[in-house]
């Protein structure tokens, strides 16, 4: 995908949301709000987003979006479950008809044998339809799982809103 493909996909992405007349919050862990930042290069993106979340610590996660303790100590903070629960709670939150949740482990440390570096765990809330995904980027360096992160968020929310 080339640079200026690749940047078309926000317009996309927040065209289509205009179209559908849908609000969306993101809530972000190892993004830290690259996901939101990149909403926001379309000038339009204030008919689209109102108030998204950055929430690195477990605590924030329980605080402002609803992820239950339970589930952390169940499945751990790097998981579908825990993505879901962000994308449903940034979307309640606000009021929003998208939510998007991103929890992952960047790197370079974090890691384990079943939670590897890399990985990272995606939840979309749509209208009250929860999709999860879980992707391995492999060790390729902090800033580029988090590039990567970002960019299949916006590839499925163009398929996931179509």
């Amino acid at each position: 995908m080339t640079e200026t493909q690749n940047k078309d996909i926000e317009y996309k992405v927040v065209e289509k949301l205009i179209e559908k007349n849908y609000r969306i919050s993101f809530a972000e862990s190892c993004t830290a709000g690259l996901a939101a930042g990149r909403l926001v290069n379309v000038p339009d993106a204030s008919k689209v987003l109102d108030v998204s979340f950055v929430t690195y610590a477990d605590e924030a996660k329980m605080k402002y979006l609803g992820v239950k303790q339970e589930t952390i100590k169940e499945v751990g903070v790097v998981s579908i479950e825990v993505a879901g629960q962000m994308a449903e709670g940034a979307a309640k939150a606000m009021g929003a008809d998208v939510g998007v949740g991103i929890t992952g482990i960047a790197g370079p440390t974090g890691g384990t044998a079943s939670k590897p570096v890399g990985m990272v765990c995606f939840g979309f809330w749509i209208n009250g339809e929860v999709h999860t995904f879980t992707q391995q980027f492999g060790e390729i360096g902090r800033n580029n799982v988090r590039a990567k992160s970002v960019e299949f968020v916006y590839e499925e929310l163009l398929e996931l809103i179509d």
